[in-house]
């Protein structure tokens, strides 16, 4: 099965939306939440995602997915991060080894 249909195209949806009233658009009334709940929902959608890989089948699975990336672009949206971004960081990555690259990051405040 093909889709024409890209995460360029999600987000897209999700800057449209994003202009909408919150009365027409879920995106807008997260939006208007602020990022802590948008980050939040993002979490949820990731256990959720983390949860169908180990105990559901694969469509519970696929549609997990398409739920945490929204969530995933609506928080780049408030944060004002493009996926273009990502996909920049992404590529630079490519050029060594997974286990380079993460030998290679900060460690993380408080871990």
């Amino acid at each position: 099965m093909t889709s024409s249909f890209t995460i360029h195209d999600l987000e897209q949806r999700v800057r449209e939306r994003a202009g909408a009233t919150a009365e027409k658009s879920y995106t807008r009334k997260l939006l208007d939440k602020g990022i802590g709940h948008c980050a939040k929902k993002l979490g949820e959608e990731a256990v959720e995602t983390a949860l169908a890989a180990v105990a559901e089948d694969r469509e519970r699975l696929i549609a997990e997915t398409a739920d945490l990336l929204y969530h995933l672009i609506v928080v780049l949206q408030a944060r004002g991060v493009g996926f273009e971004e990502v996909e920049h960081a992404l590529a630079a990555r490519v050029q060594r080894s997974g286990l380079e690259e993460k030998a290679s990051r900060k460690p993380e405040k408080g871990v």
